[in-house]
């Protein structure tokens, strides 16, 4: 993977049908890692939301990605929906320990808190995130409508994530709720994508940008220029950010990280191509 300054990522790398779009054809399920890490250098990571992986699974992550590498992890389900941090201790000890051998990989931490978790629920937030290692960086995405649209809301939630040090994901739905619902996926996506204010708050040193793409690759240009520039403004500040790219499907998420990279490109003088996509890898050719 080159160097890059910042954080550029996918939602999960299990897509069966990047196989000779993105990865080689030959390309079998557990070497979908190792080749998504020759061009990504980050993903979402949602996998942990649903289920803790097994020891062989942290294990073969650990073994396909370079050093560089990170996962933005999601805490499980059972801790932030199910009991909204509350009377978790058990269940997140036993999941940190889980994670705990790939190390600096974990470097953000995603703690993604149901539309039902209120700002009267704070408090259970802030002793949440004191319990957890300081070692790693964390980011918390809240969906409660009062978060964006109270500004007294909006302001104690803000400072109580720049005194924890802890980053505030942004989310973006507008460009898959601007498609046409014309097949399964878009509108999928739709009913689980809320509809919130964006809003350019950053609490911390590493702001995460979660872009809900359009299905069409070339609808996604002008909610992307923004974006592009707003992490060109973000990068001169010192920041290093994290951005994660959607799509309904996920089958343009690599094209939609080229298109993204070079607007970026076109903001920061000296800024690295991107590695070629796996399968049009001259080492990965044999394997194609």
């Amino acid at each position: 993977m080159t160097s890059i300054p910042y954080y550029l990522g996918a939602p999960l790398w299990a897509v069966n049908e990047w196989k000779g779009e993105f990865y080689t054809k030959k390309a079998k399920p557990a070497e979908f890692i190792q080749q998504y890490a020759q061009f990504f250098n980050a993903v979402e990571g949602n996998t942990t939301f649903y289920a803790t992986p097994s020891e062989a699974m942290v294990a073969r992550w650990l073994a396909s990605t370079p050093e560089t590498f990170r996962f933005s992890f999601k805490f499980p389900r059972v801790i932030t929906h199910e009991y909204k941090l509350q009377g978790v201790t058990a269940e997140t000890n036993a999941f940190l320990e889980r994670m705990q051998p790939l190390g600096q990989r974990l470097n953000g931490f995603l703690i993604q808190l149901p539309a039902s978790f209120t700002p009267s629920m704070l408090s259970a937030l802030d002793e949440f995130i004191q319990s957890l290692p300081p070692i790693y960086k964390y980011a918390v995405e809240v969906r409660h409508p009062a978060f964006f649209t109270e500004v007294a809301t909006r302001q104690y939630y803000n400072e109580l994530l720049r005194s924890l040090q802890v980053d505030r994901v942004i989310f973006d739905s507008r460009p898959v709720h601007s498609a046409p619902a014309l097949d399964e996926a878009t509108q999928e996506a739709q009913r689980k994508k809320p509809r919130l204010p964006v809003q350019l708050d950053t609490t911390a040193q590493a702001p995460m940008l979660r872009y809900i793409g359009h299905p069409v690759l070339e609808e996604n240009q002008k909610f992307l220029e923004p974006w592009a520039a707003q992490t060109a403004r973000w990068l001169e500040a010192g920041m290093k950010p994290y951005i994660y790219l959607h799509t309904p499907s996920n089958l343009q998420v690599p094209l939609l990280a080229r298109q993204f990279h070079t607007m970026l490109q076109q903001r920061i003088v000296g800024l690295p191509d991107l590695p070629a996509f796996p399968c049009l890898d001259s080492a990965n050719l044999k394997l194609g």
